[in-house]
């Protein structure tokens, strides 16, 4: 049986054990990649760079981990941090004009995939906020309070940013609701 997430920090401050951390990499880095990934809609270099950095603090900052919420909304904190001290730096890298790679091979996509694409592309019409307010709650299923709290924001913010986002939405995927 694997050591839980809360077995393997603590082997790390502990014994600074990084083979220890290195589990912890491989547990939460696709959920923090693929993260990065949508916020920079599809810069996968950037996003991995982001995603590494973020690794790199969370070792660093390890014993700032307190446990009162999951250990991947933590890293998600610092994932959307770095992703917006990195927007702010480099202004020039637009990544709001960068088009998500298609998927390439596909002839006949079927409906779930147009759904996904649709989706994918409604996403690039949010601002980074709402995009990640939007992501963190709907893909990652995290309640109000943890988003506020990846995103340390007021919980007002986090529930006004959700329900803008869903305005926006509403008209650009209403071909997959019809009755809206």
């Amino acid at each position: 049986m694997s050591d839980s997430d809360t077995e393997l920090i603590a082997r790390v401050l502990e014994d600074d054990d990084r083979t220890a951390f290195g589990e912890l990499v491989k547990r939460h880095q696709s959920a923090v990649r693929g993260f990065l990934r949508q916020l920079t809609r599809g810069q996968s270099v950037s996003a991995d760079d982001l995603a590494q950095d973020t690794f790199i603090q969370a070792y660093r900052s390890l014993d700032r981990f307190h446990g009162t919420s999951a250990f991947t909304t933590w890293l998600l904190g610092i994932a959307y941090n770095h992703f917006r001290n990195a927007r702010r730096k480099q202004r020039e890298v637009a990544f709001e004009t960068v088009p998500e790679p298609t998927p390439s091979g596909t002839d006949s996509p079927t409906q779930s995939s147009d759904l996904q694409h649709d989706v994918s592309r409604a996403l690039h019409a949010l601002s980074p906020d709402e995009r990640a307010a939007v992501l963190l709650h709907y893909e990652r299923g995290l309640s109000h309070r943890e988003v506020a709290d990846v995103l340390a924001w007021p919980i007002g913010t986090v529930k006004t940013h959700l329900a803008r986002s869903k305005e926006k939405l509403r008209p650009l995927l209403s071909a997959w609701n019809p009755t809206t």
